[in-house]
């Protein structure tokens, strides 16, 4: 019989339906603003204590809160606000009262009820011009690059003295000059032409002695050279941030540079930012060095504690000398050893394995220290004139042993590092080593939720947009297709719901050139169904019955529908594949449109034609201009 689909076709469409309205339903709950209190370190825990001295402070200070939880491995807490204007105040109390050692960090905490988020249901991302997200900006320490830098020489140039027999004084100055002095000329020159050979980059000067003084020797970095490495670090910084934002898996992130030694990062529709604050700062670095003789002299080793809480108290004696660090590991992952303890699989680039190499084939039954190097803040509060207080905070490094195994054979590229608390710790590790190492470390200048950038009226206006276009499409269909334009109204509101679904159960972003694609989608949609219902009535025309009039329009214009779509689509995921930021949120919306307006124009709309005029005898058709 034609036009009758069979019952399985009926049930799939509203199936689909069905479930699209599910998946698209969290998008009506908007979320909360809030705080996230989490650990600087991943194991550390949040007492209920310290919870509860945030709260006091916060009722104290008149600001409003609710819903406050920990979450079940006690490593999150969430504290959700009335008042989106009261975050900053609560942010800056919350991190006043539990001191050092914890992140703040600002949030947007969804109230996606429980019914639908037991079963994936999840809102759809807005991006930084809709609804915001996270905003941080970072200033690079280049000061701190160009000081490892300097000690690294001063490590080295008392090295190339020490092979080369130079007996000498080497010292290092609070403006980054190495000073050396020397008894006599001859010693003088000797240790020049050596460092001038090892080290071609550094500037050298001679200063004599007045009066039966030391022969001096300065050695010291150009002007350039420390813009060269400061610049080097901010750029190596940029690459290793970018990295890291790929880990956290957020989509459509921005990380730019800005002016000298800035970089900005956005990431759009972010839930856990206390997580992305702990990842993208965490300066985490590995430093591999020999275990000092316990007879080599104090200036050439430095005393360590043990980190793993099984070993506090207890320390090692380790070379000044660095065999390599974390800046050499290509790959990273974390696994467990035969006994179930945490380790992290590293891997090293070619030159980083050709020094392991070195190192330790001329060390077996030595022992290597395994240095963890993480950078942390001390917080002090200024009060100002006003009364107000100003949180000041100095960064510091802690340098703690994570282990120091005892060097059985010549290590290569690949090898596993152990002496972790927990899986979580070597996971964190493992994520650091493997989206690179930072240069130089980084502060937080600036943070902040960020509210749509071109403000409210953008969105108030984007929403417009969909709805004028979609009013303006009914209206239109409407009128001139009649009943078939009200088929067709029902399938492009279908195909919104659908759209949105899709969207939300893809974790992607919508961005305002996103609503574009929405816009797109609607008249694309529309153009389908105009071609079906143009090819109905010219069936009509040409003398067609009613019924074989709508079996062969549809069967017809299905091709065409197919090849329009299918390169449009084809032109989406190259703007996909080569664009960046908003062109991928458009590109994104346009695919996934192309793909649910298809299922409403060919499968939708038939079905509903079907269920008004299948199956029984037609005279005319309401489709406009026509009859039948």
């Amino acid at each position: 019989m034609l036009n009758k689909y069979p019952l399985w076709k009926y049930l799939l469409v509203l199936f689909v339906l069905i479930m699209g309205m599910f998946y698209a339903a969290p998008n009506l709950y908007a979320p909360d603003p809030a705080l996230q209190v989490t650990g600087e370190n991943i194991s550390q825990l949040i007492e209920e204590q310290k919870l509860t001295d945030v709260l006091e402070d916060l009722d104290d200070a008149g600001i409003e809160h609710f819903g406050e939880t920990i979450d079940s491995d006690g490593r999150n807490a969430l504290i959700r606000l009335r008042d989106p204007e009261q975050q900053l105040e609560a942010q800056a109390r919350a991190a006043r009262t539990l001191g050092d050692g914890f992140i703040v960090a600002l949030n947007l905490a969804p109230t996606t009820p429980s019914w639908l988020s037991d079963f994936g249901a999840q809102p759809m991302k807005l991006g930084l011009d809709l609804s915001g997200g996270v905003h941080f900006k970072l200033e690079v320490d280049t000061g701190s690059a160009i000081e490892r830098r300097v000690e690294f020489y001063s490590n080295a140039v008392k090295k190339v003295l020490r092979e080369k027999r130079v007996r000498g004084r080497v010292t290092l100055n609070p403006d980054g000059r190495l000073e050396t002095r020397f008894k006599s000329e001859a010693l003088r020159e000797q240790a020049r032409a050596a460092i001038a050979d090892a080290f071609p980059e550094l500037s050298l000067d001679r200063v004599d002695p007045e009066s039966g003084g030391d022969w001096t020797l300065f050695a010291f970095m150009a002007e350039t050279a420390k813009a060269e490495i400061a610049d080097y670090a901010v750029s190596q910084n940029l690459t290793t941030l970018r990295n890291r934002v790929n880990e956290l898996g957020v989509s459509e992130p921005l990380v730019q540079r800005q002016g000298k030694n800035r970089i900005v990062v956005e990431l759009p529709g972010i839930q856990d930012t206390a997580e992305a604050k702990r990842i993208l700062g965490k300066v985490a670095n590995l430093e591999f060095r020999l275990v000092a003789n316990m007879d080599a002299p104090a200036s050439e080793k430095q005393e360590f504690e043990y980190r793993p809480a099984d070993r506090a108290g207890m320390s090692e004696w380790l070379e000044r000398d660095v065999i390599i660090t974390g800046e050499r590991v290509s790959n990273a992952q974390s696994n467990f050893d035969q006994n179930g303890r945490p380790i992290v699989s590293i891997s090293l680039d070619s030159e980083g394995g050709t020094l392991m190499s070195r190192a330790t084939r001329n060390n077996i039954k030595r022992r290597m220290g395994v240095l963890f190097i993480e950078r942390k803040y001390r917080t002090r509060y200024e009060v100002q004139e006003d009364g107000s207080e100003t949180a000041i905070k100095t960064p510091y490094d802690e340098k703690k042993l994570l282990t120091a195994p005892v060097i059985q054979s010549a290590l290569g590229a690949q090898f596993q590092i152990t002496g972790l608390n927990n899986n979580l710790e070597a996971s964190e590790l493992a994520l650091m080593l493997r989206a690179g190492a930072l240069a130089a470390p980084i502060n937080f200048v600036e943070e902040r939720t960020v509210g749509p950038s071109l403000g409210a009226e953008n969105i108030r206006l984007g929403v417009k947009s969909v709805q004028l276009g979609l009013a303006l499409v009914v209206i239109f269909m409407m009128l001139y297709y009649r009943v078939f334009g009200v088929a067709a109204v029902i399938a492009l509101t279908c195909n919104l719901v659908l759209l949105i679904s899709v969207m939300s159960i893809l974790g992607a972003t919508l961005t305002l050139p996103g609503i574009a694609g929405i816009v797109l989608t609607v008249g694309m949609a529309v153009d389908a169904n105009v071609l079906i219902f143009s090819r109905i009535r010219e069936e009509i025309v040409n003398g067609l019955s009613p019924q074989m009039a709508i079996h062969s329009g549809f069967e017809r214009a299905v091709a065409t529908i197919l090849d329009a779509n299918i390169t449009t689509l084809i032109v989406a995921i190259i703007l996909y594949a080569v664009g960046t930021g908003s062109v991928k949120g458009f590109a994104v919306t346009l695919s996934v449109g192309i793909v649910t307006s298809m299922f409403t124009a060919i499968l939708g709309t038939r079905a509903l034609v079907n269920l008004v005029y299948g199956g029984r005898k037609v005279k005319s058709l309401s489709i406009g201009g026509s009859k039948a």
